[in-house]
């Protein structure tokens, strides 16, 4: 069921789906049609599973789930991938590469291959102190406090 995703709870599992590119104005309000539907269709009739998205600077899907009391299976998680597979090829975006790296530059966020990022930093283009996206999160308190970092307080700061 469908809920504010600010009434979810801190250990709620996430998913944070970054796009290829940002969305167009155009498809903003289709795509959370989109996936506000496929959200409060996730495990329809089991009245204990509460899940919410958040659409984060047009360019980020974030699915979020409090499986505490509706446990998801398999069957669930599968369900949720082959939405996004679905999204993937309705807008020819890539929304499960996690070989790519999402960071800030001043109000623009910037989506590059893992490759790529690491030239940015040895080139001083970027520095400790960029904010980057931790895609990796894995719940709700997580997402809250550490999604948007500097990258010397992440996990990326092993190629500074």
């Amino acid at each position: 069921m469908f809920v504010d995703y600010k009434s979810i709870s801190d250990d709620a599992k996430v998913w944070v789906y970054p796009s290829s590119r940002k969305f167009y104005k155009t498809e903003i309000e289709t795509l959370e049609n989109k996936v506000k539907s496929f959200v409060d269709n996730w495990k329809k009739g089991d009245e204990n599973f509460t899940a919410s998205y958040q659409l984060l600077h047009n360019r980020f899907i974030v699915f979020i789930a409090d499986d505490e009391k509706s446990p998801l299976t398999n069957a669930d998680i599968d369900a949720s991938v082959a939405f996004i597979l679905e999204l993937q090829q309705t807008y020819d975006i890539e929304l499960l590469d996690k070989m790519n790296v999402c960071f800030k530059q001043g109000e623009f966020v910037q989506y590059k291959e893992l490759k790529d990022f690491k030239k940015l930093l040895k080139n001083k283009a970027l520095t400790g102190k960029t904010i980057i996206f931790d895609n990796l999160i894995a719940n709700n308190h997580d997402f809250k406090n550490n999604w948007e970092i500097p990258i010397e307080e992440s996990w990326y700061n092993r190629f500074l």
